[in-house]
């Protein structure tokens, strides 16, 4: 049996998509399952994943935008000859005739849940349902596999900034969506509490994209931080998250990221509805703003007469007193997991365990 995935899409969304790899492999253990991403910076999430037997790259925006090339794919999709295609990106044009290089095989379509509420994950999942898959009751925790040299790299890290022994609190500031973010007052006022009542050690993490939130915050902390934001692989963040004992993080790729490798994860959710997005697994907790009357929105664009509102009433109080529970619980999970005392964090009103 010969499997094609494809999901040219975002870090969480692919991240969300290591369940169904799993399920599918045990459902069918002698399936050959190729993966269709969208970028070359995408192929890392699953570059050691030992269930991952193929990665291939649709890069429409890129070396696929013209005709030729795209056909170029198509052909080389062709001669693989599969019997199942599993298309998450149903609203493409070109995803929809890369699709078509595989028939006349057996192909299913993923649909996103509509007037229900349902994680990304059993969702993506109930896409193979028709193959004996349970949705319900399969594995829903994500999995991101990091190479010995991402491995090395965090340990020379951790020697290197002389932050052997010492709790890690990673922040991650930034988000694709300007309404998943959590002022970077906030963070810069979390970050010298923890150093200074907690003695712990904080990273800054996020893409490139981030760096001028980064400056920001380093411009307004006067406790030491060790900034990585757009200084590390995709893989060398999933090393350092695991390195971590907790990720402080709005919805957004590194939040899958740090709960792939087993660390605790505080998420902090306005505009996006966690019920949906929020982190898979046992022990984060997500704080939503008190008294928001649009929480969750679900939308990427604030409307409120007092712009994220809902982000900005996430309290510095609350994420210091949810991290310092969760460095007193002790190890969890992964090797820079917290203790399983997430429920016992005091917050906002609105809490999920997911």
């Amino acid at each position: 049996m010969r499997i094609l995935l494809i999901k040219p899409g975002a870090i969480g969304d692919l991240l969300q998509l290591s369940p169904v790899i799993r399920a599918l492999k045990e459902r069918m253990p002698q399936a050959r399952i190729s993966l269709l991403v969208g970028s070359a910076a995408s192929v890392d999430l699953f570059r050691y994943n030992p269930l991952v037997d193929e990665i291939l790259i649709f890069d429409k925006r890129g070396v696929h935008r013209s005709w030729r090339a795209f056909a170029r794919l198509w052909g080389e999709l062709r001669q693989r000859r599969f019997d199942l295609v599993v298309n998450f990106q149903r609203s493409n044009l070109k995803a929809w005739l890369l699709a078509t290089a595989a028939l006349p095989c057996r192909v299913l379509v993923y649909h996103r849940a509509k007037n229900r509420i349902v994680h990304a994950v059993e969702n993506h999942l109930e896409t193979v349902a028709e193959l004996g898959i349970d949705p319900r009751a399969a594995d829903h925790r994500l999995e991101l596999h990091t190479g010995e040299a991402d491995e090395r790299w965090a340990d020379e890290l951790i020697e290197r900034e002389s932050l052997t022994g010492r709790q890690l609190v990673a922040l991650n500031l930034g988000a694709s969506h300007p309404v998943n973010r959590w002022p970077v007052e906030h963070f810069a006022a979390l970050a010298g509490r923890l150093n200074r009542e907690l003695s712990s050690a904080v990273l800054l993490v996020g893409g490139g994209q981030d760096r001028e939130l980064a400056d920001a915050v380093a411009a307004r902390v006067a406790a030491p931080v060790i900034d990585l934001v757009g200084r590390t692989s995709l893989l060398q963040l999933g090393a350092v998250l695991r390195r971590s004992a907790v990720l402080v993080s709005g919805d957004t790729g590194p939040m899958h990221v740090a709960t792939a490798v087993g660390t605790r994860v505080i998420a902090l959710f306005g505009a996006a509805d966690p019920a949906r997005t929020g982190p898979v697994g046992e022990g984060h907790l997500v704080l939503c703003a008190r008294g928001v009357g649009c929480v969750p929105c679900r939308s990427r664009k604030c409307t409120n007469t007092r712009y994220l509102q809902c982000m900005e009433e996430i309290t510095v109080d609350q994420v210091f007193d949810a991290v310092s529970h969760m460095l007193a619980a002790g190890s969890f999970g992964g090797s820079g997991g917290c203790g399983s005392a997430g429920e016992n964090c005091v917050g906002s009103d609105k809490t999920s365990m997911l």
